[in-house]
């Protein structure tokens, strides 16, 4: 299993502009509609990598207690399907399904919305603040697969509820680790 770390791009950077199809509902998913939102939480994410796999449901738990707070979420799948068929865009539809996931999954066929966000591994997390400005980078929390550590998302819920209390987040981040993108050739 390939263990690739965040880019860690720079704080304050601007949420690109960006539309993607929504596997789950069939309609597109822009990023001009997070605009009013206190945070908005942009994960990548994908149906084969074993640490997205490990994290499914707090992924769910997380989004859930966040949505209700103002808080939005979406997931982008950006990987190459022709080689890693299992990401294909219907059967993201069925895993979100079977998850239950409550936020768009998002298909990013020409990898050029990962490409925007500098995205390097599933998972990889991204949160933007209410001038959707980047607050947050890196990982949910210190679990991983091959480790004995409880899944919780406590680094993410951190910037979360920093960021609902009008607080800074710590600009001390750890990246994220997972698969690599799987990128066209």
């Amino acid at each position: 299993m390939a263990q690739t770390p965040s880019t860690m791009i720079p704080l304050g950077t601007k949420l690109p502009a960006f539309s993607l199809p929504d596997t789950v509902s069939g309609r597109p998913f822009a990023s001009a509609g997070l605009a009013g939102a206190p945070a908005s939480v942009l994960m990548f994410i994908c149906n084969h990598c074993p640490f997205v796999k490990h994290i499914n449901e707090e992924l769910v738990r997380l989004a859930n207690d966040y949505m209700s707070k103002g808080v939005r979420f979406a997931a982008i799948s950006s990987n190459d399907v022709a080689n890693y068929p299992e990401d294909s865009p219907d059967l993201m539809k069925q895993a979100a399904a079977l998850h239950g996931y409550p936020f768009p999954y998002l298909y990013d066929e020409t990898q050029e919305t990962a490409r925007m966000f500098d995205a390097a591994c599933t998972p990889d997390f991204f949160v933007y603040d209410k001038n959707q400005e980047l607050v947050y980078r890196g990982q949910l929390d210190d679990s991983r697969p091959s480790l004995d550590v409880p899944v919780d998302g406590r680094d993410l819920r951190h910037a979360l509820d920093c960021i609902l209390a009008g607080k800074p987040v710590p600009a001390d981040q750890k990246p994220s680790i997972g698969c690599n993108i799987k990128w066209k050739v």
